[in-house]
Order: structure tokens, then sequence, then C-alpha cells
């Protein structure tokens, strides 16, 4: 099976990029937070999403966490891109107005090659921290899980990693998992998948163009390798501090080469959805899915789908629980036409969070 030592060394690499880039993540720590009840923190700003604002100080270990919708005042010398619920994307430098008593507080983006725009806080959806240095722009996370029993001599194991490049205009991330369960008596089943995108924001806010590429091998579906590749153009249908929601359509081809079958090369239609919920501080779920309805096989459509639930426990570590789901609705002969499973474990938050 050479898919699998393949993917085995994508999760290394995706894994040693994480670890070796977090010590060039380091900035001045002089970015001011007031509270609206008065409290004013010195420190630096990791970034803003979920209506949380990450903020590391000198004298307080770890990232701490901050409502945004209790922040007053904001001001930092450093690099953001702030994203509001229309689409809407600027770069520049933070600060706050005074404004109308009553009123939202206004923020002051000081764009880097452009004017000052100033923007209702509660319409603020990100701020990811940016820079004019290439490391210093991205952000991740690392997920990880193990269960063994004596009993039966089982043993279950999952990894994970995700790491995003977000730009003004358009951002590119991979993430990929793998999973293995071995059990006395039975056969030892692995599934490993990788998934790629990357966006671009057209005129029209809120509209996108979206590719996506997906690396899959199922031993549970008779896969040792499936390439999918897909393109198309797709929207975000309710984008706030609190919920994302977008979909897209397009065209995709894939190529599956099974176990002991002759390979498969299909066309396809392409819908795809991604899903986010957030909650101040102690939970956030996401889930990502595409359905592919095969042109020239009227009747047979295939499924995937990843969803995650995160519980924070302190600072950037979380415990998480996952589910992952393939299907197919006409596989080869003989051949399962389904795989799905769930696992659970600790995840590690990473970048400008």
């Amino acid at each position: 099976m050479r898919t699998k030592p393949v993917v085995s060394k994508l999760i290394v690499a995706l894994g040693f990029l994480l670890f070796a880039t977090t010590p060039l993540f380091a900035r001045e720590s002089t970015d001011v937070i007031i509270m609206k009840n008065g409290d004013r923190l010195t420190g630096e700003i990791k970034g803003l999403k979920a209506g949380v604002l990450y903020v590391s100080m000198k004298y307080i270990l770890g990232t701490s966490s901050v409502q945004w919708s209790e922040v007053a005042h904001v001001e930092s010398k450093q690099l953001f891109l702030v994203k509001t619920e229309d689409g809407s994307v600027y770069t520049g430098k933070l600060n706050t107005t005074d404004g109308p008593t009553g009123r939202p507080i206004m923020i002051e983006v000081v764009e880097v090659a452009g004017p000052k725009v100033e923007i209702e806080s509660p319409k603020i959806v990100t701020m990811d921290v940016t820079s004019t240095k290439f490391l210093q722009r991205f952000n991740g996370n690392i997920d990880s899980g193990i269960i063994y029993s004596k009993g039966n001599q089982s043993t279950q194991y999952s990894l994970g990693a995700q790491i995003n490049y977000p730009r003004e205009r358009w951002a590119a991330g991979a993430s990929i998992s793998s999973t293995l369960a071995d059990s006395t008596g039975a056969a030892k089943s692995t599934r490993n998948q990788l998934n790629l995108d990357a966006y671009h924001l057209m005129r029209s806010k809120n509209w996108f163009y979206n590719g996506m590429g997906v690396f899959l091998q199922s031993s549970e579906q008779g896969i040792n390798s499936q390439v999918t590749e897909g393109a198309g153009v797709g929207r975000y249908v309710k984008n706030t501090n609190q919920t994302q929601i977008s979909i897209f359509a397009g065209f995709a081809g894939q190529n599956t080469a099974y176990l002991d079958t002759a390979s498969q090369n299909l066309a396809s239609g392409l819908i795809a959805g991604n899903i986010q919920f957030f909650r101040f501080n102690k939970t956030n779920a996401n889930v990502t899915a595409y359905l592919l309805p095969i042109i020239a096989q009227g009747g047979r459509v295939k499924f995937n789908m990843n969803a995650t639930y995160y519980i924070k426990i302190v600072s950037n570590l979380s415990w998480n629980v996952s589910f992952y789901s393939s299907f197919d609705s006409q596989p080869p002969n003989h051949l399962s036409g389904s795989d799905f499973g769930s696992q659970s474990g600790l995840s590690w938050t990473f970048g400008n969070k």
C-alpha cells in the first residue's frame, strides 16, 4: 500500500512546519486594549476569531482570551488583515475613534498604502496577524489521540494537522488526518486524508472563487489512492463573529486506484459547504462536506464529510471530538460503499490564536 507511507511523511512534514515556525511569531508586546469597565491590558494581540480577541502578555503564561464585545479601545502598530460581515478586507494598523454615546465602538484601520477606514466593532468577523515576513503569516493546529485496550490487544490512534496562510484577497490551507485501528483477530484498518484548499475573493462582496484537492486512502473501502480535484464559485451565506456558513458549486475530476479492481477516472459536478459555529472562549464546531454527482453514471453520487467539535481546556489547548464519513452509492463489486468513524483527543492551536 504505497499511499500510507506518503501520507505519513506529509503528516510529519506538516507537523514539523507547525512546531519549527512557532518561535518566529514573536512580536512586540506594545498593543493596548482597554475594556468597557476601565481595565487596561498591554501585550501582543494574536488575532480575533469567533468573538474572542486573543492577547499574549509577558506577565501571564499562555494566551489570554478577551470577549470582543467588552472591548472599548484597541491600539496596535502591528499589521492585521481585518475582515467584515459584508466581505470587505482591509490591511493596516489598529486604533479606536471616539463616537457618539450609545453607538457601537468604531475601530480605525490605518491601511499601509491607503486612507483610514472606520468600522463598527460588531461588524468585524476576524482579524489575522500579518507581516511583510513570509513565515509570520501562518497559523494552524495539531490534533492527536490514542486508545489502547489490553483485553483484545486493541490500539487506535488518530493524528491530524492543519495550517493556513491568509492574505488580503486570498487564502490557502492544508489539513491532514490519519487514523489506524488494530485489534487481535481483526484486519488492520487505516484511513488517511489530505485536503488542500484555496480561495480568492471576487469583486462582489462575500463571493469567491474556490479550488480544492483531496487525497484519500481507505482500507475499509478498498481504496489504495483517490485523488479529487475541483473548482467552482462560492458565497458566504452567513458571515458573523458567531457563525460562518459558506457554499460553493462547480465541477470536479476524480481518479481512484482500488486495491484489486481496475482504476476509475470520473467527471462529476461539485457541491461543497463549510459551517462553523462559535461560543466565546468555550466551544466551536467545524463541518466540511462535499457531494459529487457523477456525470457519466446516472444515479451515482459520492459524499465526503469531516466534522470536529472543540472544547477549550486552557489557553491554546482544547479537547476535540471528530467524525468522518465517505460514501459511494455504486462502489465496484464486492467493495464497501462506506467508511465512517469518530475519534477524540487533544488539540493545540498554533499561530495567531
